[in-house]
């Protein structure tokens, strides 16, 4: 295993992923899945190592949640990282099957940014509003459905298997108490 930790390390030092989208709406630049994957090839054969991702569906109510892992192995030993990704089967616009391409994009992307450590808190595309108000936001919020006792246990079962309280609240209002509630089962 510490042979593959070093092999693994060299490429976290050397890999440089462009950022090779442009966003005119936002009018900024992103990367995608795909870039990391294009930068990584060059260090498989170098490091005799390949990169895999792995999605499955490890939750399907209240919000349907693919779990993806990257996962680097030289044939013997191997490293993973994961993402967790929430589908929003609301955003407007778009099919079913594209809800669902967009959130294995942004899971794909997330896990090999964490096996690889980069770092895109700093990306336009992680802190965006893509031109939405704060008042938008609100009105979104107070929309929001109350959770009923019957979807807080599928919560509580939720982010036992590994998804995100964001995901839940971002569908449903919580109280204080009802989040306190869920994070008991962290």
């Amino acid at each position: 295993m510490k042979e593959l930790n070093q092999k693994l390390a060299a490429i976290q030092t050397e890999l440089k992923a462009k950022k090779s989208s442009y966003n005119s709406f936002g009018k900024y630049h992103f990367r995608k899945a795909e870039d990391i994957l294009e930068a990584t090839k060059p260090f498989l054969l170098k490091h005799g190592v390949t990169v895999t991702i792995n999605e499955e569906l490890i939750v399907n109510d209240p919000v349907p949640t693919i779990k993806s892992t990257a996962t680097i192995t030289d044939g013997k030993d191997s490293i993973h990282a994961t993402a967790v990704v929430g589908v929003d089967l609301n955003q407007k616009g778009m099919q079913t099957a594209q809800q669902f391409g967009a959130a294995s994009s942004y899971g794909k992307k997330y896990a090999l940014g964490n096996l690889f450590l980069i770092d895109d808190t700093a990306d336009a595309d992680s802190t965006n509003s893509h031109g939405k108000s704060n008042a938008v936001n609100k009105i979104k919020e107070a929309a929001k459905p109350a959770i009923t006792t019957e979807q807080l246990k599928k919560a509580k079962e939720y982010i036992a298997a590994g998804g995100s309280i964001d995901a839940i609240e971002s569908k449903y209002k919580l109280t204080n108490e009802q989040k306190a509630n869920i994070k008991k089962t962290l």
